[in-house]
């Protein structure tokens, strides 16, 4: 199935499932609670128990057409948003790295048809995107083995980690050292349109990740490509801390592909098996930075959407 959340002119931040006929309101089926949020996290906790009358809602229940609705992000207010550190072999250009994650500001999340707005400060900033496959947790999760990574795994959507790149990279004052404040700006956690159960993902490392800015493909590229899978992050986050229900854990980009985000732009990501949505763009201060791929240090061959990983790489336990 796949969860929204939805307005109309009738109903405010509704939980709904997206049917082949529009989106299907399941008020009736999910307990409301105080904040969308909660609401969202009483179906992940519920859904085992909820599922036949949710199943029977989507198959009879009258459905709104989706251009009658809008979408907000399936997750406003995650409890924990916790990042991978790039995470792709990128044509094996890049050396083994250990994981890394980081926690990014869950006040950051908006939804499709809602705009990124850039920072208005005048330090040397640029700003790209970084579009990538999400996890959405089933909690309580706590050390949880990569064999059994499954049961802390509710669903997957989609997000774009916004990041600052060169000065923004660091916080107040510029000669400050690094810091990852920079990723945590208002607006720069864009997710969803919508969550998808496990259930109809049979490999979260089989994916086909596109992302378009004004029309302009960058990102393409394939989940398969990742240094540490899925069920390793979960392991690597799991024992870090414990996951709770909503928590949001991403899994990294590929950065062959990179580019600025400018004012004006409109961008559309794409997980295929999960979904699509757009957002604008706004920059207060109309920066400019150059148009297209990024040229710089990030590897820029941005046609591959086949997995580039070493071949003589463990991948989940085995050898490839």
């Amino acid at each position: 199935m796949k969860f929204v959340l939805f307005r109309t002119a009738q109903a405010d931040a509704a939980p709904g499932i997206v049917t082949d006929a529009g989106i299907v309101d399941i008020s009736a089926q999910v307990e409301r609670s105080y904040t969308p949020q909660l609401t969202m996290q009483w179906l992940i906790d519920h859904y085992d128990a909820i599922k036949p009358a949710l199943e029977q809602a989507a198959a009879r229940g009258p459905a709104i057409p989706t251009e009658s609705v809008r979408l907000m992000a399936p997750l406003p207010r995650p409890g924990k948003i916790l990042n991978c550190i790039g995470n792709y072999w990128e044509h094996a250009q890049r050396d083994p790295k250990a994981l890394k994650m980081f926690l990014k500001n869950p006040d950051a999340v908006v939804g499709p048809g809602d705009t990124i707005v850039l920072p208005d400060f005048t330090e040397p900033w640029a700003f790209m995107h970084e579009a990538e496959l999400a996890i959405v947790v089933k909690g309580p999760a706590k050390k949880v083995s990569r064999a059994n990574w499954r049961d802390a795994v509710f669903g997957y959507t989609c997000i774009i980690d916004v990041t600052a790149r060169g000065e923004g990279r660091k916080t107040w004052p510029s000669s400050a050292p690094m810091t990852w404040l920079g990723k945590s700006f208002d607006t720069f956690a864009p997710l969803g349109p919508c969550i998808v159960t496990a259930d109809e993902i049979e490999d979260p490392n089989a994916l086909h990740v596109q992302f378009w800015n004004d029309g302009q493909l960058r990102h393409n590229y394939s989940t398969d490509d990742m240094e540490h899978p899925v069920p390793e992050i979960i392991e690597y986050a799991s024992t870090v801390m414990t996951l709770n229900s909503g928590d949001v854990l991403a899994c990294g980009t590929n950065h062959e592909g990179l580019g600025f985000l400018q004012d004006g732009e409109t961008v559309e990501i794409c997980i295929h098996g999960i979904g699509r949505m757009s957002l604008k763009v706004e920059d207060p201060l109309k920066r400019s930075w150059e148009r297209g791929v990024y040229m710089g240090v990030d590897s820029t061959h941005h046609d591959a959407v086949k997995r580039h990983r070493p071949a003589t790489v463990l991948y989940d336990g085995k050898k490839d």
